[in-house]
């Protein structure tokens, strides 16, 4: 494995060198599928656990890309429609998560990911506006980038009407681009509208764009985690392009 400390030192010394390039230098460590197997974990399948108790079988600095999709319970809370069982049924059903909830979530993150990893951390605009620092405080994630995604179709509002989720892109330290992100024509307001959404799960995320976003940042054979895969759009283009892919839900 390459040591990414000094690759970033030595990067950030040569000043006539582009920040760009379209390699991946890192490596993920070498992983043997029978010691996920001996930790009760399954590659490429759905299992349905608590997602701390599967990053806890995770060993230190060993994975390259984390997808997370909490279902926060602040969002509610705050929108105080009145109506959860009828508006926001599907969604008033999915378990909550506390602030301490996602920052226990995101701290067993940290560890888990390999230097120069990266987080993708989907929000609303609630936690836009109010701010995602208070969930990496203390921790060793930087903020590196945001992706609007334009689903295409009209959500809730009492005035404007949301239309867009966000996708908050952090990377363990040392943060750097060169030699980690290879595929520079992702666009930072990406539409993508999901086909037949009634037959989605009810978090339903685009999987065009979490495919492309696993090439960027992974190679092939690698793993993507999921410790709270919902309707398992982040498997589906992980096995698509040859990555693996642990994950779980609680249902």
């Amino acid at each position: 494995m390459i040591d990414v400390t000094n690759t970033a030192a030595a990067s950030c010394s040569d000043k006539n060198k582009s920040v760009f390039s379209h390699t991946r230098e890192i490596i993920q460590p070498d992983f043997i599928a029978a010691d996920f197997i001996a930790a009760g974990l399954r590659m490429d399948e759905r299992q349905q656990m608590d997602g701390l108790d599967l990053l806890n079988k995770l060993k230190n600095d060993s994975i390259p890309l984390i997808f997370f999709d909490p279902q926060y319970r602040g969002i509610l809370d705050r929108q105080s429609y009145g109506n959860e069982g009828e508006r926001q049924k599907g969604r008033a059903l999915l378990p909550q998560m506390t602030e301490e909830i996602i920052h226990s979530f995101l701290t067993d993150m940290e560890r888990v990911l390999m230097p120069s990893g990266h987080l993708m951390l989907w929000v609303d605009k609630y936690i836009v506006c109010s701010g995602v620092h208070s969930f990496i405080e203390g921790l060793s994630l930087q903020l590196v980038d945001m992706i609007t995604w334009d689903k295409g179709r009209m959500g809730m509002g009492y005035r404007t009407r949301r239309r867009c989720e966000y996708l908050v892109i952090f990377q363990k330290r040392p943060a750097r681009a060169k030699g980690v992100w290879r595929i520079h024509d992702i666009p930072d307001i990406w539409s993508e509208k999901i086909e037949n959404v009634g037959r989605n799960h009810t978090h339903s995320k685009p999987i065009k764009l979490q495919t492309r976003l696993i090439e960027a940042v992974t190679s092939t054979g690698d793993i993507v985690v999921d410790p709270a895969a919902g309707g398992y759009s982040v498997m589906e283009a992980a096995v698509s392009i040859n990555r693996h892919f642990i994950g779980c839900d609680l249902s």
